[in-house]
């Protein structure tokens, strides 16, 4: 859910849902109210004009004792003299929050309430029906109360004026009222608190919650934690968010492995190539110091002695190419010079050249091409060179001992490739090294022990070479037997142009 639609719905349940639960909770209790109202006071079917009309109610909670005091006066009305009998009406009329008044010829004789408004009797009517007791409504309006009065007449051979007053309070809220009242008060002020409570856990569940987990992430990124994750939460805006932020988290924990990786491999190829670069170094010192000490004191040693310090010197210029060579495969930075070029010229010379250095080295060597001679690449002479005499290298490194050693270059045409193999009758490769001989600083067990040492990054060139080519690289293997490498190069065709 986004922000701005959150935002909409608690702007609408912040005003509808405190409304909608008054309005239920005002009927709930309002008809409960209504039920006490019947029951206490006898009127029938009240409704919440009853409620609003206090004056009306209160009349008509006073229409019973008017109508007995009406009977009394038809009936006996001496007993408006007796004092204990007023006393009793009077207590009756109390529990309505009304009061009783008694009038004998123009002077009050009774009345219930000590701080009864004397302005209110002086104001009314003094006009005497005779023996007519009927009860008549009136509604006195003075500065501080506003009172309903019922009046009921009644005679004696003594009194001849008398007056009955039943004075209510017509501002007076009846209790099931109030309660009716301060029931919705606090129900009002429950319902806000609880909306309130409600909008502040969903916007913090939705908000604040992944913000603060956020910051949290930001502070273990900040004290180089990379090892957790954030999970997708919150509003749509804020789960956008989180997922940017997990997606950053894990391309710096990449970048930091691949950083710990790399100086890994810069460590090991620095080890590496100072092993490489000790050897030789080591054996031009020690075939310099014959020639000084007149070890070699024939022109035959002398000649061995300087052939074996140009072979090692050699030796030392191949990997300090290499090393440049790797730099600048890392910055892709290989300085390429695709050509045409004829397969079969091409891997003729380079048979031949391989043929001199290897029978130098006492190694048998085998040269067979499969190719027409009007077949074509684009490719890199240099390059491709620098992939044969790699894999010719990691070969003369891993022979068996005790064995004639033997290289066999074959070029084969395979449809829309030219296919290279150079095989060896070396020590082989262990099937669960061979998927990996291709990957930077990669050596199987054997490799690790051997004295040959080695940069460990020859065969990686061979496949960066390849795959700029377009083409690709791969080996089969038997331990024990030999292993070949192969190579594919895309063959060079004309495109016909429509005329």
């Amino acid at each position: 859910m986004k922000l701005k639609t959150r935002i909409i719905i608690s702007f609408f349940i912040i005003v509808l849902e405190p409304l909608l639960f008054t309005v239920l909770a005002f009927c709930f209790f309002s008809h409960y109210q209504f039920r006490a109202i019947e029951k206490q006071y006898g009127i029938e079917n009240p409704t919440y004009e009853t409620l609003a009309n206090t004056a009306e109610m209160i009349a008509r909670l006073t229409n019973k004792a008017a109508e007995n005091i009406e009977e009394t006066a038809n009936t006996d009305p001496e007993r408006f003299t007796d004092i204990q009998y007023l006393d009793s009406l009077n207590k009756e009329l109390s529990e309505s929050n009304s009061y009783l008044v008694v009038r004998e010829d123009g002077r009050v004789t009774y009345y219930g309430c000590e701080d009864y408004p004397s302005a209110l009797i002086e104001k009314l009517d003094d006009s005497y029906q005779g023996d007519n007791a009927g009860i008549s409504d009136r509604m006195y309006l003075g500065d501080k109360v506003q009172s309903l009065v019922k009046q009921i007449n009644f005679s004696t051979d003594e009194i001849e004026q008398g007056n009955v007053y039943i004075v209510s309070n017509a501002l007076e809220t009846l209790p099931q009222v109030q309660q009716l009242g301060e029931t919705m008060i606090i129900t009002v002020i429950l319902i806000l608190a609880i909306t309130a409570l409600w909008l502040t856990w969903w916007i913090y569940r939705g908000v604040i919650t992944p913000l603060d987990k956020l910051r949290m992430a930001t502070q273990k990124i900040k004290a180089g934690d990379l090892n957790f994750s954030i999970a997708t939460e919150g509003v749509s805006e804020i789960a956008d968010l989180c997922q940017d932020f997990e997606d950053m988290r894990q391309r710096l924990k990449e970048n930091a492995e691949e950083k710990v990786a790399f100086d890994k491999e810069n460590k090991e190829l620095i080890s590496n190539i100072s092993h490489d670069l000790k050897t030789p170094i080591t054996a031009i010192k020690g075939y310099v110091e014959g020639i000084m000490d007149g070890v070699a004191n024939t022109p035959e040693k002398q000649d061995k002695y300087i052939k074996t310090i140009y072979t090692k010197a050699n030796d030392m210029d191949r990997l300090i190419n290499e090393l440049t060579f790797y730099s600048k495969m890392d910055t892709n930075r290989i300085p390429y010079t695709f050509n045409k070029i004829s397969v079969t010229d091409f891997f003729d010379d380079c048979a031949e050249d391989l043929s001199v250095e290897l029978e130098a080295k006492g190694v048998a060597f085998s040269y067979s091409n499969y190719v027409e001679p009007e077949v074509m690449v684009i490719a890199d002479a240099e390059q491709i060179k620098r992939v044969v005499n790699n894999i010719v290298s990691n070969s003369l490194k891993y022979m068996a001992p005790g064995r004639t050693k033997r290289i066999n270059l074959r070029v084969k045409d395979v449809g829309d490739f030219v296919q290279v193999e150079l095989e060896d009758n070396g020590k082989g490769i262990a099937a669960r090294d061979l998927p990996n001989i291709f990957d930077r600083f990669y050596r199987t067990d054997a490799s690790r022990n051997s004295s040959q040492g080695g940069s460990g990054i020859g065969l990686s060139i061979v496949k960066k070479i390849m795959e700029d080519h377009g083409g690709k690289v791969w080996a089969t293997s038997k331990e024990n037997i030999g292993t070949v490498m192969y190579f594919v190069l895309r063959k060079y065709q004309e495109v016909p142009v429509n005329e």
